[in-house]
């Protein structure tokens, strides 16, 4: 086992948890008080080199007890748990206060786009309220009507101009499966846009940089090197590129670009010379840079099929539904052998395992096992995402989501209580207890939901009203909106 979680494991154990506390108004949201921190499912290309870069681990230097240097190693952050812990609540707050005192770089200029965008945060905050709308279940949402308006202004005002800059295969070469398969779509579906994109950027009200953080990584990180400068280096000698070629970066600060990127390394590689950009991140940790209220929580989808990313789409009726919890994967990051240790083998209506063997048929056991279960656990890996949230919705099982400073994806438009369980770390020891708790009438509210919200959670080859193409486009769209400034 590794070092990291052995001293977590013993510090665990000892801990003694706080009772339970569910509240009528919240009664399936738990919240983490203690000291945490979050990661997610990593990456599945190049993993043990991926652990090592990821937290930059270094030979530091300690002294000994006769005044010399002995070598040191630092603990990777991805084995440790967070020095400190954003709970669902504080990052409500978050999100009201960055609505109310935008951050963005006040425009060196006017334009006539900005005030378009004015009159359109007037319009989506004075909504007509909805009511029994047949495209949009209402308790998915924060406020389904302001969601609704803000959706049409979309439709009809935004206008993205796509950078033709930057060369293949880093930009405009999307990958459409595996685990960074979301950047992948969204790159391809914007590029082919005819709607929302014009040629004049004068046009614009959004940009768009379409590069893939995936193929950033493997086309220019070196193995073994735990370097990543080189890749901060490109993306930094792109964004000044554009900068020089076109005027509207430094009218902005890049206040009015965006990018999709799903990668781990995503947050770390744009920090400093697009950090006041719109990042649609899989990668979505407070603790990290990701900023609520303008940032977007990209869902992270593992698509298993390019040409059909709907194959096996649904799942078996609550009725069928006879396993109370399932859970199977890798051992990635400190949290999910915790996980295990707790519940591995210790209840027969759970069903939570290590990871399945290789091959097609232990595929399948894996998606029937979530077709079959009321509950997809979405624990943590060595970031704080995990594809398996998205895949519990795919098929139709209420996710738990246990990760903490994960924002969930559309925080700024949906009602993730209604849908899913969101779980402290600390909580480990009283999953099930927290599950068994949840009322049935409560459960079969929330697997109609998970039913409902599907649609917003899935791709198209050729793209459908509120789908998740969709759906990123308006959050980044939604964002802006609230965090514009007038000259």
């Amino acid at each position: 086992m590794e070092e990291g979680f052995m001293m977590h494991n013993a510090s665990g154990e000892s801990a003694i948890l706080p009772p339970l506390i569910v509240t009528p108004d919240k009664p399936l949201l738990i919240e983490s008080v203690v000291e945490k921190k979050s990661e997610s499912e990593g990456s599945v290309y190049n993993g043990s080199d991926h652990r090592m870069f990821l937290n930059e681990r270094k030979d530091i230097p300690s002294v000994s007890s006769n005044g010399s240097l002995v070598p040191n190693k630092r603990k990777m952050r991805c084995l440790m748990p967070p020095k400190s812990v954003t709970t669902i609540n504080e990052m409500e707050r978050l999100l009201v206060g960055h609505r109310a005192r935008s951050r963005a770089m006040r425009p060196r200029w006017s334009s006539e786009r900005d005030k378009e965008i004015l009159t359109a945060k007037l319009k989506i905050e004075s909504p007509p309220i909805l009511k029994n709308d047949r495209e949009l279940y209402a308790p998915l949402f924060r406020n389904v009507s302001m969601f609704k308006r803000s959706y049409e202004l979309m439709e009809r005002v935004l206008k993205v101009y796509v950078y033709k800059e930057g060369q293949k295969p880093i930009f405009h070469q999307p990958v459409l499966k595996g685990l960074y398969a979301s950047e992948g779509w969204f790159i391809k579906l914007m590029e082919r846009d005819n709607r929302f994109t014009v040629k004049d950027p004068r046009k614009a009200h959004l940009f768009y940089m379409p590069f893939s953080s995936l193929m950033l990584q493997r086309t220019l990180y070196v193995p073994n090197s735990h370097n990543r400068t080189n890749l901060r280096q490109y993306l930094k000698d792109y964004s000044e590129k554009i900068a020089a070629k076109y005027r509207f970066w430094n009218r902005t600060g890049g206040a009015d670009h965006f990018l999709a990127a799903c990668h781990d390394w995503a947050p770390y590689e744009t920090r400093h010379y697009m950090e006041h950009c719109i990042k649609a991140l899989c990668n979505a940790d407070v603790t990290i840079g990701f900023k609520i209220g303008r940032d977007v929580s990209l869902p992270e989808t593992y698509v298993r099929s390019a040409r059909n990313p709907l194959r096996d789409l649904g799942g078996k009726p609550p009725s069928q539904r006879h396993t109370l919890a399932f859970y199977a994967g890798s051992m990635h990051g400190y949290f999910r052998p915790i996980l295990l240790k707790y519940w591995n083998d210790k209840e027969p209506d759970m069903k939570i395992l290590g990871p399945m063997p290789p091959g097609v048929a232990s595929k399948m056991n894996y998606i029937h096992q979530m077709q079959r279960s009321k509950y997809c656990i979405c624990p943590k890996g060595y970031e704080v995402n995990s594809p398996r949230i998205v895949e519990a919705i795919f098929y139709e099982c209420v996710p738990v989501i246990i990760s903490d400073n994960f924002v969930p994806p559309f925080f700024e438009v949906l009602n993730w209580e209604s849908f899913s369980v969101i779980i402290a770390e600390k909580e480990i020891p009283n999953l099930r207890k927290i599950l068994v708790s949840i009322e049935e009438q409560k459960y079969l509210e929330m697997q109609l939901n998970v039913r409902k919200v599907q649609k917003h959670f899935l791709w198209h080859a050729k793209p459908v009203k509120y789908d998740l193409f969709h759906m990123t486009l308006h959050s980044i769209w939604y964002n802006r909106v609230f965090q514009i400034k007038s000259r």
